[in-house]
């Protein structure tokens, strides 16, 4: 009789799980593949949980993608501007946390997921919808305070942002280098005449 070591599984999680635990897998999902990759069987293996642990937490899959659209439009970016206005007073350095945010946690490509979605969904509509007006307000907020006029404030942060949701492959462009160029840019007033 021979002894044959079995191979040691990837530890399950325990079951102190949260809905903000779920919700943060599946914008990894989308992240990764878009909202063909945002199914039960791949969000489960996520967490390394039985799919029925789901259920704990999400009546089903559709009020789970229901969730997922309100989280993305109200908690978690009403959380980013919060820990964005407690970091610095200073409005174009929060700009420029908010900039360094996008980048290391991969919003960019969330943001391009979650408009995909929104062409089939009218739920993620709506949250692409409100995450777009909170920042574009946060934005807009900064440059009012570094003493743009709310008008120009409000055009220099729709290009701000717009670098963020930008399909452009450009490989030869570093985007952290693009940005704070963008934002010298636009956060600079003109020299009066």
């Amino acid at each position: 009789m021979s002894s044959v070591t079995p191979t040691a599984a990837a530890p399950a999680r325990s079951n102190d799980l949260t809905q903000r635990d779920w919700l943060e897998a599946g914008q990894s999902l989308l992240r990764r593949g878009g909202l063909r990759a945002l199914k039960l069987r791949p969000l489960a293996d996520e967490l390394r949980v039985s799919t029925g642990s789901f259920y704990h937490h999400f009546g089903d899959f559709d009020a789970y993608q229901g969730r997922l659209a309100t989280y993305f439009a109200e908690t978690q970016v009403a959380d980013m501007v919060a820990s964005l206005k407690r970091a610095t007073p200073d409005p174009i350095d929060r700009i420029r946390l908010l900039g360094q945010t996008v980048r290391r946690r991969g919003l960019s490509r969330l943001g391009i997921a979650m408009r995909a979605w929104a062409e089939s969904d009218p739920r993620a509509r709506l949250a692409v919808d409100k995450h777009d007006a909170e920042l574009l307000g946060f934005i807009g907020d900064c440059l009012e305070d570094a003493g743009f006029d709310r008008g120009e404030a409000d055009i220099r942060a729709y290009a701000l942002m717009m670098l963020g949701h930008g399909k452009i492959h450009a490989p030869h462009l570093d985007m952290e280098t693009l940005f704070e160029s963008l934002l010298g840019i636009l956060a600079t007033k003109p020299k009066a005449a």
